[in-house]
């Protein structure tokens, strides 16, 4: 990764549905990734196959994976559709 510093950074295009692909350098192939928006860049964190087993170490929760889940994916929403409001995309 640090050739990209050293020579050039990879440039890519998001097309109008929103996919990229990035360079098979980086080695983020069939990976889950989270995205999040940093104003006007946006940073991609691969995510371990292992996370789960990883955060049990200092995650302490009575919930489920699947409850989990869920209630992260209504924080997301919400605060999805609370973005395009304060930009007056919604």
């Amino acid at each position: 990764m640090i050739y990209f510093f050293l020579n050039k950074m990879p440039v890519v295009f998001v097309d109008e549905s929103g996919s990229l692909t990035l360079p098979e350098e980086l080695g983020v192939r069939d990976t889950k990734v989270v995205i999040l928006s940093a104003g006007s860049f946006i940073v991609i964190i691969p995510l371990s196959d292992t996370a789960l087993q990883i955060a049990e170490g200092w995650l302490n929760t009575e919930k489920s994976h699947d409850e989990l889940n869920e209630t992260a994916e209504i924080s997301a929403f919400i605060d999805a559709v609370e973005r395009a409001k304060r930009r007056k995309q919604f």
